[in-house]
């Protein structure tokens, strides 16, 4: 193979972090640049480059992504967040190289989870029923979540609170489901079909997989509910959806995100390698490798990367200094 060089954003997160994991155990010859919002973070020992960024929706940041690709000749985007992929396909004709993100229509609808429940409401699919804070009908659910519309990681969450006018039109109310927690990781191949998916039953950690095992008792339902996901949306790669399994055993999606999750480097051990699919069509212009699903389970712990010598993290802008993981 060609050796190739990989631009993935938002290293400092868990799914940054899996990306390259996984980039690095494909064995391709590539070549990996990071780049985050601060000059250090986790997974700047795993990139050959490193790079700071502006925030997604700050005015310079599509200039600083194309000094990046030229400066380093990168040939694939990879990108790690929600905000990234939405602001890469919003000025996607401005980019100098390829970026694996969903169209602008699909970006934008599964950035705000409000607009996500209206728009499967109109297409006849699943998603927890959803009101503005305003128009809520006082008593119509048992139990409420509310919660900010382009939230992410469980932050800003209230369950059943007392007084809803202290919520503008940035959040939202849900009825509370309660039951099992199942995220579902699925590709789109080039020609939009279904190239394979897993699902994930999981406990989290501050909105982050910390122990999960391959659940595949929903998998029939589950596919029904993507193929018609897919066919009325503009998906690219990698997307993943999160959904509450009832006690009625209704599937009840909560949210969509349009990029590799987080659990991707968990999943590649099970038979679904997103991240090798997205390498082997949109880098090496490949079929992607067939989807083989095994059973298991996993547990996340923490480690160590250590720099000796290093007292000042901040001044680690590249990937020249000794470390070692722990």
């Amino acid at each position: 193979m060609e050796k190739k060089t990989v631009l993935v954003t938002g290293i400092g997160g868990n799914v940054g972090q899996g990306i390259l994991r996984n980039i690095l155990r494909t064995g391709y010859p590539i070549r990996i640049v990071g780049c985050n919002v601060t000059d250090f973070s986790a997974g700047n020992h795993l990139c050959d480059a490193f790079y700071k960024v502006p925030y997604a929706m700050e005015e310079s940041y599509m200039e600083r992504i194309n000094t990046i690709v030229v400066a380093e000749d990168v040939d694939l985007i990879i990108p790690s967040t929600d905000y990234e992929v939405y602001y890469l396909a919003l000025n996607k004709a401005k980019l100098k190289n390829k970026v694996i993100v969903s169209e602008l229509r699909t970006a934008q609808t599964y950035l705000d989870k409000y607009i996500s429940y209206e728009f499967h409401k109109e297409h006849g699919l699943p998603f927890a029923e959803a009101y503005l804070p305003k128009d809520y009908p006082t008593g119509k659910f048992d139990d409420i979540i509310v919660k900010p519309r382009e939230g992410r990681g469980s932050r800003g969450i209230h369950i059943n609170p007392d007084d809803l006018s202290r919520f503008d039109d940035s959040y939202m109310v849900q009825k509370l489901i309660k039951g099992k927690e199942i995220t579902t990781a699925f590709y789109v191949n080039k020609s939009n079909e279904l190239h394979g998916f897993i699902t994930l039953e999981r406990k989290l950690d501050n909105g982050a997989t910390n122990e999960c095992f391959v659940n595949r008792d929903y998998d029939k339902k589950l596919e029904q509910i993507l193929i018609k996901m897919i066919a009325v949306n503009q998906f690219k790669g990698s997307a993943n959806l999160q959904s509450i399994v009832d006690d009625q055993g209704n599937i009840v999606p909560f949210e969509i995100n349009c990029r590799i999750s987080g659990t991707n480097s968990i999943r590649s051990n099970f038979g679904f390698e997103d991240v090798k699919y997205t390498l082997e069509e949109y880098l090496y212009d490949l079929e992607p490798t067939k989807a083989q699903v095994t059973e298991g389970s996993a547990v996340r712990i923490l480690m160590d990367v250590i720099y000796p010598r290093q007292r000042d993290l901040s001044k680690l802008k590249d990937n020249s200094f000794e470390h070692f993981i722990f």
